[in-house]
């Protein structure tokens, strides 16, 4: 689970607890998308925008349900939050037989929601997820959370990921407003590291935890901020 060498790639390709390559249902989206390919970049790109745009995105989530931290789980739900779906997107490319793993940073939200800024007490989000790619022999970033469907109806454009250069968040909205800024890295893991997640997010944001995340409705919610 703790951060591996860059230059080995063995737990890269390899199924994982949470990003399990091997289940059945990654293995045929993995295959669906990517039939007929064979250059990984464009793999890579098609799994991305399958992952990005087939998963909603959604952050009241039950954080008690280890499933939503699991690939094959978000998948079948068919919504997850960023660390889900970084998951997702890692365990498609290792099906698809492309090294990669998962990376996380503290990132602040410029736009959070007053629900979401009230349940958290803060814009500050740790342990923000995203997916890096080996293609062509380096390292790529992709952060397939925000679908296009969520993203056009708050009036930003889609994160777009093309293979060969990192693609980590909107900067600006339209309007040139600071939407996002990263903070701190804090690195690449071969699988979710769940119980360090679990740890902080019980610490630092308990409003998560409190019955209520359920109850709310993040695409209603949703109304020009993410």
């Amino acid at each position: 689970m703790a951060n591996t060498s860059a230059s080995d790639d063995v737990g890269y390709w390899a199924p994982g607890r949470f990003i399990d390559s091997d289940h059945p249902a990654i293995r045929d989206l993995a295959d669906r998308i990517t039939g007929g390919l064979t250059d990984k970049r464009i793999k890579a790109v098609a799994l991305y925008n399958a992952v990005r745009d087939g998963v909603n995105y959604d952050v009241y989530i039950d954080y008690d349900d280890l499933s939503n931290f699991r690939a094959s789980g978000v998948l079948a739900q068919g919504r997850g939050f960023c660390v889900g779906k970084a998951a997702l997107l890692a365990a498609c490319c290792r099906a698809a037989g492309i090294s990669a793993r998962v990376g996380y940073a503290d990132v602040r939200n410029h736009m959070t929601s007053g629900r979401l800024y009230e349940m958290m007490q803060t814009d500050v989000f740790t342990w923000h997820s995203f997916t890096d790619i080996k293609v062509d022999g380096r390292w790529v970033k992709a952060t397939p959370a925000f679908d296009k469907t969520l993203c056009e109806r708050v009036g930003l454009a889609p994160l777009e990921f093309d293979g060969q250069t990192d693609s980590l968040f909107q900067a600006v909205d339209p309007e040139g407003r600071q939407r996002m800024e990263y903070l701190n890295f804090r690195g690449v893991f071969t699988d979710v590291p769940v119980e360090k997640i679990l740890a902080d997010f019980r610490v630092r944001y308990p409003g998560l935890f409190s019955g209520t995340v359920g109850q709310a409705n993040f695409r209603e919610e949703a109304s020009g901020r993410l």
